[in-house]
Protein backbone atom coordinates (compact mmCIF):
# COMPACT_ATOMS: atom_id res chain seq x y z
CA UNK A 1 0.00 0.00 0.00
CA UNK A 2 1.90 3.46 -1.01
CA UNK A 3 2.06 5.70 1.75
CA UNK A 4 -0.23 8.71 2.37
CA UNK A 5 1.45 12.30 1.27
CA UNK A 6 0.86 14.90 4.05
CA UNK A 7 -2.95 16.17 3.41
CA UNK A 8 -3.22 18.84 2.23
CA UNK A 9 -4.83 22.06 3.74
CA UNK A 10 -7.00 24.78 1.91
CA UNK A 11 -5.68 27.75 1.78
CA UNK A 12 -7.00 30.13 4.22
CA UNK A 13 -9.23 33.09 2.73
CA UNK A 14 -8.12 35.87 2.01
CA UNK A 15 -9.73 38.81 4.67
CA UNK A 16 -7.65 41.27 3.83
CA UNK A 17 -9.58 41.08 0.09
CA UNK A 18 -13.13 40.18 1.11
CA UNK A 19 -12.62 43.38 3.64
CA UNK A 20 -11.43 45.31 0.43
CA UNK A 21 -14.39 44.62 -1.39
CA UNK A 22 -17.03 46.54 0.62
CA UNK A 23 -14.79 49.60 1.11
CA UNK A 24 -14.16 49.43 -2.53
CA UNK A 25 -17.84 49.34 -3.33
CA UNK A 26 -18.10 52.45 -0.79
CA UNK A 27 -15.43 54.27 -2.77
CA UNK A 28 -16.40 53.53 -6.15
CA UNK A 29 -20.30 54.89 -4.68
CA UNK A 30 -18.80 57.98 -3.29
CA UNK A 31 -16.83 58.43 -6.69
CA UNK A 32 -19.92 58.37 -8.33
CA UNK A 33 -21.59 60.08 -6.40
CA UNK A 34 -18.56 63.26 -6.52
CA UNK A 35 -19.20 63.03 -10.34
CA UNK A 36 -22.72 63.41 -10.08
CA UNK A 37 -23.54 65.44 -7.33
CA UNK A 38 -24.78 68.37 -9.23
CA UNK A 39 -27.30 66.73 -11.13
CA UNK A 40 -28.11 64.81 -7.50
CA UNK A 41 -28.41 68.37 -5.97
CA UNK A 42 -30.56 69.79 -8.85
CA UNK A 43 -33.65 67.02 -8.34
CA UNK A 44 -32.74 66.91 -4.80
CA UNK A 45 -35.12 69.68 -3.89
CA UNK A 46 -38.29 67.56 -5.63
CA UNK A 47 -37.95 64.39 -3.60
CA UNK A 48 -37.11 66.90 -0.17
CA UNK A 49 -40.53 68.55 -1.09
CA UNK A 50 -42.55 64.88 -2.46
CA UNK A 51 -41.30 63.67 1.01
CA UNK A 52 -42.40 66.19 3.62
CA UNK A 53 -45.68 67.24 1.38
CA UNK A 54 -46.95 64.13 0.71
CA UNK A 55 -45.11 61.11 1.97
CA UNK A 56 -45.14 62.32 5.57
CA UNK A 57 -48.71 62.93 5.85
CA UNK A 58 -49.64 59.78 4.03
CA UNK A 59 -48.15 57.71 6.66
CA UNK A 60 -48.66 60.05 9.18
CA UNK A 61 -52.28 60.35 9.08
CA UNK A 62 -52.26 56.71 8.68
CA UNK A 63 -50.73 56.43 12.28
CA UNK A 64 -53.15 58.95 13.10
CA UNK A 65 -56.26 57.03 12.24
CA UNK A 66 -55.11 54.50 14.42
CA UNK A 67 -55.02 57.17 17.48
CA UNK A 68 -57.33 58.96 19.02
CA UNK A 69 -55.95 62.63 19.21
CA UNK A 70 -57.75 66.18 19.73
CA UNK A 71 -55.01 67.94 18.22
CA UNK A 72 -52.80 68.81 21.47
CA UNK A 73 -51.72 66.95 23.66
CA UNK A 74 -50.47 62.96 23.87
CA UNK A 75 -51.97 60.85 21.27
CA UNK A 76 -54.18 57.21 22.56
CA UNK A 77 -53.58 54.57 20.24
CA UNK A 78 -56.35 52.51 19.65
CA UNK A 79 -55.61 50.16 16.75
CA UNK A 80 -58.78 49.55 14.50
CA UNK A 81 -61.13 50.86 16.93
CA UNK A 82 -62.02 54.04 14.81
CA UNK A 83 -62.56 51.57 11.77
CA UNK A 84 -64.78 49.50 13.17
CA UNK A 85 -66.86 52.48 14.74
CA UNK A 86 -66.76 53.27 11.14
CA UNK A 87 -69.21 50.66 10.15
CA UNK A 88 -71.89 51.84 12.52
CA UNK A 89 -71.59 55.67 11.43
CA UNK A 90 -74.35 55.74 9.79
CA UNK A 91 -74.03 59.82 9.06
CA UNK A 92 -70.56 59.11 7.44
CA UNK A 93 -72.22 56.33 5.34
CA UNK A 94 -75.26 58.79 4.26
CA UNK A 95 -72.94 61.18 2.95
CA UNK A 96 -70.92 58.37 1.51
CA UNK A 97 -74.78 57.75 -0.42
CA UNK A 98 -75.05 61.34 -1.34
CA UNK A 99 -71.69 60.98 -3.15
CA UNK A 100 -73.13 58.15 -4.97
CA UNK A 101 -76.52 59.42 -6.18
CA UNK A 102 -74.94 62.89 -6.69
CA UNK A 103 -72.65 60.86 -9.71
CA UNK A 104 -75.34 59.02 -10.94
CA UNK A 105 -77.58 62.69 -11.17
CA UNK A 106 -74.86 64.43 -13.48
CA UNK A 107 -72.09 62.21 -14.72
CA UNK A 108 -74.25 60.57 -17.35
CA UNK A 109 -75.63 63.50 -18.49
CA UNK A 110 -72.55 65.57 -18.37
CA UNK A 111 -70.46 62.70 -19.81
CA UNK A 112 -73.01 62.79 -22.78
CA UNK A 113 -73.14 66.49 -23.42
CA UNK A 114 -69.26 66.19 -23.42
CA UNK A 115 -69.20 64.04 -26.10
CA UNK A 116 -71.94 65.63 -28.57
CA UNK A 117 -69.97 69.41 -28.16
CA UNK A 118 -66.46 67.88 -28.54
CA UNK A 119 -67.83 65.70 -31.58
CA UNK A 120 -69.27 69.33 -32.41
CA UNK A 121 -66.38 71.53 -31.93
CA UNK A 122 -64.09 68.66 -34.24
CA UNK A 123 -66.28 69.34 -37.14
CA UNK A 124 -64.56 71.10 -39.82
CA UNK A 125 -67.54 72.94 -40.65
CA UNK A 126 -67.69 75.07 -37.15
CA UNK A 127 -67.04 78.69 -37.56
CA UNK A 128 -64.90 80.12 -34.72
CA UNK A 129 -64.19 77.18 -32.71
CA UNK A 130 -62.06 79.07 -30.84
CA UNK A 131 -64.42 81.08 -29.42
CA UNK A 132 -66.86 77.98 -28.69
CA UNK A 133 -64.07 76.33 -27.23
CA UNK A 134 -63.16 79.76 -25.13
CA UNK A 135 -66.70 80.11 -23.91
CA UNK A 136 -67.69 76.81 -23.03
CA UNK A 137 -64.57 76.07 -21.34
CA UNK A 138 -64.82 79.48 -19.04
CA UNK A 139 -67.31 78.02 -16.46
CA UNK A 140 -64.26 75.63 -15.03
CA UNK A 141 -62.05 78.32 -14.48
CA UNK A 142 -64.74 80.87 -12.89
CA UNK A 143 -64.79 80.70 -9.02
CA UNK A 144 -66.59 78.60 -7.33
CA UNK A 145 -67.61 80.35 -4.90
CA UNK A 146 -69.21 83.06 -6.68
CA UNK A 147 -70.94 80.48 -8.89
CA UNK A 148 -72.15 78.84 -5.99
CA UNK A 149 -73.56 82.07 -4.53
CA UNK A 150 -75.09 82.60 -7.73
CA UNK A 151 -77.21 79.75 -8.28
CA UNK A 152 -78.09 79.85 -4.44
CA UNK A 153 -80.15 83.17 -6.53
CA UNK A 154 -81.20 81.73 -8.95
CA UNK A 155 -82.49 78.69 -8.20
CA UNK A 156 -84.42 80.69 -4.62
CA UNK A 157 -87.85 79.02 -4.06
CA UNK A 158 -89.31 82.45 -3.50
CA UNK A 159 -86.96 85.27 -5.76
CA UNK A 160 -84.92 82.92 -8.13
CA UNK A 161 -85.69 83.36 -11.46
CA UNK A 162 -86.02 79.61 -12.94
CA UNK A 163 -89.29 79.78 -10.41
CA UNK A 164 -90.38 82.79 -11.89
CA UNK A 165 -90.06 81.38 -15.72
CA UNK A 166 -91.84 78.26 -14.08
CA UNK A 167 -94.54 80.83 -13.17
CA UNK A 168 -94.61 82.61 -16.67
CA UNK A 169 -95.66 79.05 -17.93
CA UNK A 170 -98.37 78.35 -15.38
CA UNK A 171 -96.15 75.77 -13.16
CA UNK A 172 -95.97 76.32 -9.43
CA UNK A 173 -92.80 77.12 -7.72
CA UNK A 174 -90.25 74.48 -7.13
CA UNK A 175 -88.63 74.05 -4.01
CA UNK A 176 -85.51 73.19 -5.20
CA UNK A 177 -82.85 74.44 -2.32
CA UNK A 178 -85.78 73.48 0.36
CA UNK A 179 -86.55 70.11 -0.69
CA UNK A 180 -83.71 67.00 -0.36
CA UNK A 181 -84.45 65.65 -3.85
CA UNK A 182 -84.62 69.35 -5.65
CA UNK A 183 -81.08 69.77 -3.24
CA UNK A 184 -79.64 67.13 -4.87
CA UNK A 185 -80.98 67.94 -8.46
CA UNK A 186 -80.11 72.20 -8.00
CA UNK A 187 -76.38 70.45 -7.18
CA UNK A 188 -75.94 68.15 -10.20
CA UNK A 189 -76.94 70.95 -12.19
CA UNK A 190 -74.30 73.19 -10.80
CA UNK A 191 -71.44 70.87 -11.18
CA UNK A 192 -72.74 69.93 -14.72
CA UNK A 193 -72.41 73.53 -15.47
CA UNK A 194 -68.90 73.84 -13.86
CA UNK A 195 -67.59 70.58 -15.08
CA UNK A 196 -68.79 70.14 -18.47
CA UNK A 197 -65.78 72.08 -20.35
CA UNK A 198 -63.23 71.00 -18.49
CA UNK A 199 -64.80 67.23 -19.55
CA UNK A 200 -65.80 68.57 -23.20
CA UNK A 201 -61.64 69.59 -23.53
CA UNK A 202 -60.26 66.23 -22.77
CA UNK A 203 -63.18 64.33 -25.04
CA UNK A 204 -61.80 66.72 -27.69
CA UNK A 205 -58.70 65.77 -27.10
CA UNK A 206 -59.33 61.89 -27.73
CA UNK A 207 -61.06 63.07 -30.73
CA UNK A 208 -58.29 64.52 -32.56
CA UNK A 209 -55.94 61.32 -31.79
CA UNK A 210 -59.23 59.29 -34.44
CA UNK A 211 -57.87 59.29 -38.00
CA UNK A 212 -60.88 61.22 -39.93
CA UNK A 213 -60.96 58.84 -42.64
CA UNK A 214 -62.50 56.15 -40.34
CA UNK A 215 -65.52 58.32 -39.68
CA UNK A 216 -65.28 59.52 -43.78
CA UNK A 217 -65.80 55.67 -44.70
CA UNK A 218 -68.39 55.32 -42.47
CA UNK A 219 -70.71 58.44 -43.94
CA UNK A 220 -69.71 56.86 -47.17
CA UNK A 221 -71.25 53.53 -46.56
CA UNK A 222 -74.49 55.51 -45.65
CA UNK A 223 -74.21 56.56 -42.22
CA UNK A 224 -75.64 59.22 -40.93
CA UNK A 225 -73.58 61.60 -38.65
CA UNK A 226 -75.34 60.55 -35.60
CA UNK A 227 -75.13 57.12 -36.41
CA UNK A 228 -71.14 57.24 -37.41
CA UNK A 229 -70.70 58.96 -34.01
CA UNK A 230 -72.89 56.23 -31.76
CA UNK A 231 -71.13 53.21 -33.76
CA UNK A 232 -67.91 54.43 -34.89
CA UNK A 233 -66.99 57.33 -32.55
CA UNK A 234 -67.84 56.33 -29.16
CA UNK A 235 -66.60 52.91 -29.26
CA UNK A 236 -62.99 54.70 -30.06
CA UNK A 237 -63.22 57.17 -27.70
CA UNK A 238 -63.77 54.31 -24.82
CA UNK A 239 -60.37 55.11 -22.95
CA UNK A 240 -60.68 58.62 -23.19
CA UNK A 241 -64.84 58.18 -21.71
CA UNK A 242 -62.99 56.00 -18.94
CA UNK A 243 -60.26 58.32 -18.02
CA UNK A 244 -63.11 61.13 -18.08
CA UNK A 245 -65.49 58.85 -15.65
CA UNK A 246 -62.54 57.85 -13.29
CA UNK A 247 -62.03 61.30 -12.88
CA UNK A 248 -65.56 61.96 -12.06
CA UNK A 249 -65.63 59.76 -9.22
CA UNK A 250 -62.69 61.14 -7.64
CA UNK A 251 -64.07 64.25 -8.06
CA UNK A 252 -67.54 63.05 -7.06
CA UNK A 253 -66.37 62.10 -3.84
CA UNK A 254 -63.63 65.13 -2.87
CA UNK A 255 -66.47 67.97 -3.46
CA UNK A 256 -66.26 70.37 -0.62
CA UNK A 257 -67.12 73.82 -2.03
CA UNK A 258 -70.21 72.97 -4.20
CA UNK A 259 -72.08 71.99 -1.44
CA UNK A 260 -71.19 74.11 1.10
CA UNK A 261 -71.94 77.13 -0.91
CA UNK A 262 -75.16 76.31 -2.12
CA UNK A 263 -77.21 73.93 0.13
CA UNK A 264 -74.23 73.97 3.36
CA UNK A 265 -75.35 70.25 3.42
CA UNK A 266 -78.60 70.46 3.63
CA UNK A 267 -81.50 70.64 3.84
CA UNK A 268 -81.68 67.54 6.51
CA UNK A 269 -78.13 66.80 5.10
CA UNK A 270 -79.42 65.44 1.63
CA UNK A 271 -75.85 66.87 0.41
CA UNK A 272 -73.62 66.58 2.66
CA UNK A 273 -70.47 64.90 0.84
CA UNK A 274 -67.79 62.90 2.67
CA UNK A 275 -64.83 65.36 2.50
CA UNK A 276 -67.38 67.66 4.39
CA UNK A 277 -68.29 65.26 6.78
CA UNK A 278 -64.48 64.63 7.39
CA UNK A 279 -64.03 68.25 7.64
CA UNK A 280 -66.70 68.46 10.35
CA UNK A 281 -65.37 65.90 12.40
CA UNK A 282 -61.75 67.52 12.26
CA UNK A 283 -62.61 70.86 13.06
CA UNK A 284 -65.96 70.85 14.84
CA UNK A 285 -65.89 67.46 16.67
CA UNK A 286 -61.97 67.64 17.22
CA UNK A 287 -61.60 63.90 16.51
CA UNK A 288 -58.35 63.77 14.18
CA UNK A 289 -58.13 60.32 14.77
CA UNK A 290 -61.62 59.27 13.45
CA UNK A 291 -61.63 61.68 10.60
CA UNK A 292 -58.05 60.25 9.35
CA UNK A 293 -59.90 56.73 9.49
CA UNK A 294 -62.63 58.14 6.93
CA UNK A 295 -60.34 60.00 4.99
CA UNK A 296 -58.88 56.18 4.32
CA UNK A 297 -62.05 54.80 3.85
CA UNK A 298 -63.23 57.11 0.97
CA UNK A 299 -59.94 56.34 -0.72
CA UNK A 300 -60.62 52.96 -0.72
CA UNK A 301 -63.81 53.09 -2.32
CA UNK A 302 -62.59 55.71 -4.66
CA UNK A 303 -59.97 53.01 -5.34
CA UNK A 304 -62.61 49.93 -5.69
CA UNK A 305 -65.42 52.35 -7.95
CA UNK A 306 -62.31 52.97 -10.34
CA UNK A 307 -61.37 48.86 -10.52
CA UNK A 308 -64.70 48.23 -11.20
CA UNK A 309 -64.95 50.52 -13.56
CA UNK A 310 -61.71 49.59 -15.71
CA UNK A 311 -62.98 45.62 -14.60
CA UNK A 312 -66.35 46.73 -16.60
CA UNK A 313 -64.66 48.53 -19.71
CA UNK A 314 -61.80 45.26 -20.30
CA UNK A 315 -65.29 43.20 -20.67
CA UNK A 316 -66.78 45.43 -22.79
CA UNK A 317 -63.83 45.84 -25.00
CA UNK A 318 -63.33 41.99 -25.00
Amino acid sequence: MAPLGPARVAPAPDLDRAAAVPSGLARRARRTLGRHRWPYAFVAPFFVLFAIFFVFPIAFSFWLSLNEWQGTGPMKFVGLQNYAALLRDGTFWNSMANAVILFLLYVPIMTALAVLLAAALNDRFIRLRGAWKAIIFLPYITSMVAVGFTFRLIFDTRSGIVNDALGIVGLGPVPWLDDPWGAKVTLAILITWAWLGYNTVIMLAGLQTIQREVIEAAWVDGATRLQALRYVTVPLLKPVILFSLTLSVIGTFSLFTEPSILTRGGPARATTMPVMEIFSTTFSNLRFGYAAAMSYVVFAVIILATAIQFRVARRGAS
